[in-house]
């Protein structure tokens, strides 16, 4: 499923490319016409307030020179011409048409392609989110072994930390060994590019606050009306921490602690 995805992601970026290519071509194409006619329609006016009856007025107007060139009169009255300025303009109004209609297909294509890209995203986020809940459930430890879907710092941040399970709690620590609750916190996001302070009341101020219904995986879950303890959703009311000195880094349940709120960071 993920390499359809990224077959998929492929497809686009050709797509959009070719997309490009076609709207530039229209807008040369578009310029052109523009200069063409002004000079044929210069041409034809003056024709027509001198008394003629000139079928190039309407094909100089017309935005769908195809349905002019329908008419009977006015394809003979063509046929008839040897003004290599008509026949230019012509050539233009065609050439024009042809270019948007392509802009307009490969236009239409990117939007397909992208239509499918998501709802093949959501496929896989769907799948892997059914095995990460199981993997919450019955043994969270086994979530270092999943890949990390999608590019949410978030995740990424939590997956590292995990790699820290067992690492004894020391107070003041931030890593890479040892490590008191703000200063995992700390670390992890620091791998992914993100600077956190080492102090649970200033990463309370970090980011945006969610509910606990809201929390998603990497978001960081604070305790007690001081804030003195942070540690980093997993899912399924479970949490990442370094709990005290004498204990060590490890998944434990949120329950039994007061939650403060929840921290979106990334």
């Amino acid at each position: 499923m993920t390499e359809q995805y990224n077959g998929l992601k492929v497809k686009l970026q050709q797509a959009q490319r070719a997309a490009k290519v076609a709207t530039d071509n229209a807008k040369r194409q578009e310029e052109s016409l523009k200069g063409i006619r002004d000079k044929v329609g210069a041409l034809a006016a003056t024709s027509y307030m001198q008394g003629g009856s000139d079928p190039t007025v309407s094909f100089v107007a017309s935005q769908d020179p195809q349905a002019v060139l329908d008419q009977a009169a006015t394809l003979n009255y063509f046929a008839t011409q040897d003004s290599t300025r008509v026949l230019g303009l012509m050539q233009a109004m065609q050439g024009a048409q042809r270019a948007r209609k392509s802009a307009e297909a490969r236009a239409q294509q990117v939007a397909q392609l992208r239509s499918q890209l998501d709802s093949q995203r959501k496929k896989v986020s769907q799948s892997y989110e059914k095995i990460r809940g199981k993997l919450v459930k019955e043994d969270p430890t086994q979530l270092t072994k999943l890949p990390t879907v999608g590019t949410g710092k978030a995740a990424q941040a939590l997956r590292i930390a995990m790699t820290k399970m067992g690492r004894p709690y020391v107070w003041g620590a931030s890593g890479p060994t040892t490590f008191d609750c703000s200063g995992l916190t700390m670390w992890a996001y620091k791998q992914v590019g993100i600077n956190l302070p080492h102090y649970t009341g200033s990463q309370w101020n970090a980011g945006t606050h969610v509910s606990e219904s809201e929390l998603q995986p990497g978001d960081l879950v604070f305790f007690y009306s001081d804030l003195h303890h942070v540690g980093m959703y997993i899912g399924g009311g479970k949490m990442l921490h370094a709990p005290h000195t004498g204990d060590v880094v490890k998944i434990a349940p949120m329950g039994g602690r007061p939650f403060a709120g929840g921290v979106r960071v990334a």
